[in-house]
């Protein structure tokens, strides 16, 4: 609520060690952009009765140093009256240039933390919607509402739904097929050295997947019973062919990662679940859970790998446990200590070598103001050192890959690459 503390999601990422806390979404659209102020009665319409989008972000003590930042919590200050015309701008860049100058560098404390952006895009007849966000204020799943309301067959959002937050349900990862459970919360596992080809700084690199090749890499692995048999998700398919970017890693560094890899501890995969129940759909705010699932890097065969991640992301709608209740409040207390404690083993390679967030709009028929969407592409957060982060945007024309890491341009360009060359084998496979 407006005035309220962070949630120890919310408060962590506000703590960020790793550069500002910066996320967003951008839109391909085809045609001429719209003019600025047609997009400001847009948003005005739309997103008008929403009071996450007039909030500032206050520091404990008012900065970021002293004892009040490590015992304090930060807290939401509502701003009522705020323009949210005065969020939104155009600028002569692309993608890529928003992202180097805008990513690193902080919002203003003054104001909502969030910003949408009229860009040039990519291509000629194209143009970019970019939201912009601190990602204390929303999650994926807050974007993709958002940005569904502005599409010509959207409507305003509702105020008192955009405030229900997810409470004693939860949905949540059931135990894979592989059995075993989660992994503990401080239990780590194996790093994946990065190529570390170039310097060391946060860079990020954009591809797109080719639709017949995703198509027939789901192909590759058939899910259950005989006559009721699926294909592989799109989401499983991400999973393997990350899993298969990491064992590549691992083999280029002389350290195994064959089937005899004398090294047998985990390699895990840091994955974001919505925690919204269906009757909490339209709440914007932060409402996922990082969950571990464990990537198949001793598996040589792509297909095999694939079955190894089918099912993984299963979810079920379960009431919070009294523990969980327990642990959740103990812990944001003091956000500051836990974080200080626990950063050295949350943000290590050993943790989760790699994050994976898959962000989609499936409706068909997308346009904002007659202009037809091309493609969805999402930008994170800077990730943790010596680690990556692969964010597949989905929407009815096709994917969009984007790998975020602290290592280097050229460390995310050969990311990238292996990647679609992982859904080629995996493809090929299944052909």
């Amino acid at each position: 609520m407006p005035g309220s503390h962070l949630p120890l999601m919310e408060e962590g990422m506000a703590r960020w060690p790793f550069g500002p806390p910066n996320a967003g979404i951008a839109l391909d659209l085809a045609g001429a952009p719209p003019s600025l102020d047609e997009l400001r009665a847009l948003v005005e319409e739309r997103w008008k009765a929403l009071p996450r989008l007039t909030q500032t972000l206050v520091a404990p003590g008012g900065a970021r140093t002293g004892l009040a930042w490590w015992t304090g919590r930060h807290r939401w200050a509502r701003r009522d009256g705020h323009d949210l015309a005065r969020q939104i701008d155009s600028a002569d860049l692309t993608l890529r240039d928003a992202v180097r100058q805008w990513f690193h560098t902080p919002f203003p404390t003054d104001r909502p933390p969030w910003s949408l952006h009229l860009l040039r895009g990519a291509t000629e007849g194209e143009f970019s919607l970019l939201f912009r966000m601190h990602h204390s204020l929303l999650d994926g799943r807050s974007l993709t509402t958002l940005l569904r309301a502005l599409f010509d067959d959207g409507r305003p959002l509702d105020g008192a739904a955009s405030l229900a937050v997810p409470g004693p349900r939860r949905r949540t990862v059931r135990p894979g097929p592989t059995g075993g459970g989660p992994p503990g919360l401080l239990t780590t596992g194996r790093a994946v050295p990065l190529p570390h080809r170039g310097p060391r700084e946060p860079a990020y690199t954009v591809v797109r997947l080719r639709a017949d090749v995703l198509r027939a890499a789901r192909a590759a692995v058939c899910v259950g019973a005989a006559g009721s048999a699926r294909p592989a998700t799109t989401n499983e398919v991400f999973l393997a062919t990350v899993s298969g970017v990491l064992r590549a890693c691992l083999a280029a560094s002389d350290s195994g990662g064959g089937d005899r890899d004398p090294d047998a501890r985990q390699v895990w995969l840091s994955v974001p679940v919505d925690e919204r129940p269906d009757d909490c759909g339209e709440f914007l705010g932060n409402a996922f859970a990082n969950v571990r699932v464990p990537a198949p890097v001793t598996l040589s065969d792509p297909a095999a790998r694939l079955s190894a991640c089918t099912g993984l992301l299963t979810t079920v709608t379960r009431p919070r446990r009294t523990a969980e209740k327990l642990v959740e409040g103990t812990l944001a207390a003091v956000p500051g200590a836990t974080l200080a404690l626990a950063g050295g083993k949350i943000f290590a390679p050993a943790y989760a070598p790699a994050a994976c967030s898959y962000v989609h709009l499936r409706e068909r028929g997308q346009t904002l103001a007659g202009r037809p969407l091309r493609h969805l592409t999402i930008v994170p957060m800077v990730p943790p050192a010596d680690t990556a982060t692969f964010a597949l945007g989905g929407c009815t024309k096709g994917h969009t890959l984007s790998v975020a890491t602290n290592s280097g341009r050229e460390d995310a360009g050969l990311l990238a690459e292996a990647f679609l060359d992982e859904l080629t084998l995996l493809a090929e496979r299944a052909r």
